[in-house]
């Protein structure tokens, strides 16, 4: 019998595991983290017109949803393969998990397979506290985080790296959420008040960053409880029929977007006219268009997650795995000796 060959490098693929993505998040830090991953997604965002852009591709079901998330520039191709499933939590599953693929666009093969479930909560905090910088009040001390789930303290890490934010005050439906991330995040060095209601939580704060699971539409923010000078980090309104704003704050708001015809259908302005008035980031980022432009203008960043952040994070690992062992190599892709002779590699294989 004849022994299969050991397969030349060209057969490995990169595999960056939970356990590899945790200890690489570990050895960087996690609010260095963050902030230099904010940093590949706002020079992504500043060559916005390079890539190839589609809203993400969307199985909807009773239970939940599965999306893919593509994009592309003239180098590399990249996807994010993304469940939200907001009951899994009651049988023990997460309610988001996801995996990700960065490929050469001159060979088409894989360069990259990492977990993205944990990358993904970290590049959504990255995003959000980066529009926070552009959007943010000036002087902003405070941040409301309603929704004390798997987000939560993320979202936290990353305003105090990127933003200065130090001070959290917590609201949750459920109390062992608050109590979780009570215990978290005081113990990372936050000022942190629990609070009883929505209303007591957005009292005093500049920052109000909602971040709930519940596939409906919901009012977690209603007209009275936001004032002038806010900004306002919506992010848990993501996919059709699910949002968490009243219409009416939506009316006194600048918005901010990363693309529209994904917003449109998947973020608050779904409530709204298909043709009421929105920026893009990009542009803002770009310096083509204004962020916030007076102390008391109410901002709105409608985050729904863009494949172009997912790409950024990619193209992050990518980098920062090069040279240590923080993945492991993948044999996944076939490697005749003879590109021709795909059946010849199997049936020598017997």
């Amino acid at each position: 019998m004849r022994l299969r060959p050991q397969p030349s490098q060209l057969a490995f693929v990169p595999f960056v595991s939970v356990a590899n993505m945790m200890r690489l998040v570990h050895a960087i830090g996690v609010e260095r983290f963050i902030t230099d991953l904010a940093g590949h997604i706002e020079a992504d965002f500043r060559r916005w017109p390079e890539f190839d852009k589609t809203p993400r591709v969307a199985s909807h079901s009773r239970e939940g949803v599965i999306e893919l998330m593509p994009t592309a520039d003239a180098e590399s191709y990249g996807f994010k393969y993304v469940n939200g499933h907001p009951g899994n939590m009651r049988a023990g599953y997460q309610t988001v998990t996801a995996f990700g693929v960065l490929s050469s666009v001159s060979t088409g093969y894989p360069l990259l397979l990492t977990e993205m479930t944990l990358l993904t909560a970290l590049r959504t905090a990255a995003t959000s506290a980066l529009v926070g910088r552009y959007l943010a009040p000036e002087g902003a001390q405070v941040m409301a985080l309603i929704g004390n789930g798997a987000q939560c303290e993320f979202q936290a890490l990353a305003f105090r790296a990127l933003c200065g934010i130090n001070r959290l005050r917590l609201y949750d439906i459920d109390p062992r959420a608050t109590e979780k991330a009570l215990r978290n995040l005081r113990a990372q060095g936050f000022e942190v008040t629990a609070c009883a209601s929505t209303q007591t939580a957005v009292e005093g704060a500049q920052i109000l960053t909602t971040c709930t699971a519940d596939k409906q539409f919901a009012t977690i923010l209603t007209d009275n409880m936001v004032g002038a000078g806010v900004h306002l980090n919506a992010i848990g309104g993501d996919c059709p029929g699910k949002t968490e704003l009243h219409p009416d704050i939506l009316k006194r708001a600048e918005i901010f977007v990363e693309y529209p015809p994904q917003t449109r259908i998947e973020g608050e302005i779904q409530q709204l006219d298909p043709d009421h008035p929105v920026t893009e980031l990009w542009q803002v980022m770009r310096g083509e268009v204004p962020g916030r432009r007076d102390a008391r203008q109410i901002t709105l960043f409608d985050s729904v997650g863009f494949a172009i952040e997912d790409f950024s994070a990619l193209r992050f690992v990518h980098e920062r795995i090069r040279g240590t062992d923080f993945f492991a190599p993948l044999d996944m892709l076939a490697d005749p000796d003879d590109p021709r002779d795909l059946f010849g590699m199997l049936d020598r294989a017997r």
